[in-house]
């Protein structure tokens, strides 16, 4: 019986003993799962975010650098809190954010890290390192935000923040993670596969506790992060201050190009802001205030803002008769009021006097032979005709479309056809007294800043231009620039005809712009006032100088300021004896400007 019993037990133990044996072999050899699950619990992979590409000016000054800061990541199956008033306390964080914010991680996932707290300061850092080791589930990834030492420029080098859903459903091939940081406006947007690097990876062994125990397999899975590539831009550190200082208190636009290149020297939207109010862990709060700011700092006005181009499209209308041979230097018309409303100015005029005096009634009637010019005899077909090939005439010009400029968000602005006005009277029930104010810039048409500001230079050219564009090199290698920045685009006009056109400029200023006239700096322009049916109306200039050798094409746009002789004007010339004297030698005119008192 005992022999029985002894017999039973061995065989138990045998068969409890093969049955051990039995899994142990599938754990060890067959299957590796434990084993992968226990490596996935004592693992930490912690991604080694690059430093972003730094921006810099024309001339190698810093515009944008990295500044150093750390997001305290929690992994929820791991955290625990013994006492929250002491981890609040000793983190700096709200009770209810803490909630908020260790909900939000458990929601996302319970194994994976969540950022808890994020964009710690050294300086705060420094004051939390110790009590990290006390609380397991914590560790702290190095981060960078931006930082722009001279706090200018904020609407053309844009900001990062945090990725949105939108982004990241739109990242096909899964750079992004749900936390990480992305440009969202000007260069940082436009460029950010250029400044974003490439992500690292590093593996790490931690106990129960989350204490670091060294790199996982001597390092042999980790791989190193690559900083971002560096941008040098167009725009000229000491003009761009001074055209935001210029532009203080005040709503419009400034651009500056360099008409031989497209470069963009400097851009200005104001109300401008200070682009470190977006970097860092306020953001969100400023940017909310920077939204709801009712002048609209965050509206890029330079690409974004839509005017009537109003009198300096007159110089676009005598080029494009000129090429066509219905407007000669000797063409002259009367200014007769009763067609269209005009100021006081010698009568009658040559094109040249149209230019230098602004004659409306002149471009209405030169206007009317360009469109009618008896193709059809039916006048409702004649007028389509005509009104088409002014279009793609215009279009040449770089209107009506986007430039191409190196920003997201850019306008195409508005050139009216022959569709447009179809939709709007019916078909053959318009003809050239239903569009004639677009003879003098004003109607169905509008423009951006730096389309003018384009066609500026455009004047300085002769008849050509290079797409505006803010970068210069990229890694210090100005080969390396997209192409279409280098491609030259021709407007369909004979060189020859640009000189008297000048000219006619170069005099304007003695009629409309006396303010802009700077002695031993011959500079072309013509003034504007783009109309304003919500209020006082938009002032506006362009000019290029020197005019014989141009260095720098310019558009100036002051909002609800009036004529452009005054605020415009003033403002642009200015800019110009900036840029090419490095220093202003009329205080008075720009004591006028800073006050911004344009009545007279």
């Amino acid at each position: 019986m005992n022999e029985n019993r002894h017999s039973v037990i061995i065989i138990v133990i045998i068969i409890v003993g093969v049955i051990l044996l039995s899994k142990l072999f599938m754990i060890q050899v067959v299957d590796d799962s434990f084993l992968r699950r226990a490596e996935r619990n004592a693992v930490q992979r912690i991604v080694d975010y690059p430093y972003r590409g730094l921006i810099s000016d024309r001339n190698e000054e810093l515009l944008v650098y990295n500044n150093p800061v750390f997001d305290l990541m929690v992994i929820p199956q791991e955290f625990n809190i013994e006492d929250t008033a002491k981890f609040c306390d000793i983190f700096q964080i709200e009770k209810e954010k803490l909630i908020e914010r260790y909900t939000a991680a458990k929601k996302y996932s319970w194994v994976k890290p969540s950022p808890l707290i994020k964009q710690i300061s050294t300086t705060d850092f420094a004051k939390i390192q110790d009590y990290l080791i006390d609380y397991a589930g914590l560790f702290v990834m190095t981060r960078s935000v931006r930082a722009y030492p001279d706090s200018i420029a904020g609407s053309a080098l844009g900001y990062i923040a945090e990725i949105i859903p939108r982004q990241l459903e739109r990242d096909t091939i899964n750079y992004y993670i749900q936390g990480d940081y992305i440009g969202h406006s000007g260069l940082e947007s436009y460029y950010e596969k250029t400044l974003r690097g490439k992500k690292g990876a590093k593996y790490k062994m931690v106990n129960v506790r989350g204490v670091d125990k060294g790199s996982f397999k001597n390092g042999a899975l980790d791989t190193a992060s690559v900083e971002g590539m560096n941008l040098q831009t167009t725009i000229d550190l000491q003009l761009q201050k001074y055209g935001e200082k210029l532009m203080k208190g005040k709503r419009g636009s400034v651009v500056a190009i360099e008409p031989k290149t497209g470069e963009i020297l400097s851009m200005v939207s104001a109300p401008v802001y200070d682009p470190n109010l977006l970097a860092g862990a306020a953001y969100s709060k400023n940017y909310n205030v920077l939204l709801s700011d009712t002048t609209k700092p965050l509206f890029i006005r330079p690409i974004q803002a839509k005017y009537p181009p109003g009198s300096i499209f007159k110089v676009v209308q005598s080029l494009i008769g000129l090429q066509w041979g219905v407007l000669t230097p000797k063409t002259t018309y009367a200014c007769n009021k009763a067609l269209v409303a005009c100021h006081n100015h010698p009568s009658p005029v040559n094109l040249f006097g149209a230019i230098r005096n602004s004659c409306n009634p002149y471009y209405y009637q030169a206007f009317r032979q360009m469109i009618n010019q008896e193709v059809s005899s039916n006048t409702y077909k004649d007028t389509q005709i005509g009104l088409d090939k002014w279009h793609e005439a215009v279009e040449k010009f770089g209107l009506g479309n986007k430039l191409g400029v190196d920003l997201p968000y850019e306008n195409s602005g508005s050139v009216p056809s022959s569709s447009l006005y179809d939709r709007i009277y019916g078909k053959a029930r318009w003809k050239y007294s239903t569009i004639y104010s677009l003879s003098i810039g004003q109607g169905e048409m509008e423009v951006t800043p730096i389309q003018m500001a384009n066609l500026a230079a455009i004047f300085a050219n002769k008849g050509y231009y290079y797409t505006p564009h803010l970068i210069k090199a990229i890694n210090g290698d100005p080969d390396n620039i997209p192409e279409e920045y280098t491609t030259k685009h021709d407007v369909g006009v004979a060189a020859h005809h640009f000189d008297m056109v000048q000219d006619a400029m170069a005099e304007a200023l003695y009629g409309t712009a006396m303010r802009a006239i700077i002695k031993d700096i011959a500079i072309a322009g013509k003034t504007g006032t783009a109309q304003n049916p919500q209020g006082e109306d938009h002032s506006v200039f362009i000019a290029f100088a020197p005019k014989e050798d141009p260095k720098i094409a310019i558009a100036v746009y002051v909002e609800n300021a009036g004529w452009g002789g005054r605020a415009a004007a003033s403002t642009a010339s200015l800019m110009i004896e900036k840029y090419l004297r490095g220093h202003i030698e009329r205080p008075a005119l720009e004591e006028y400007v800073l006050v911004g008192d344009f009545a007279d």
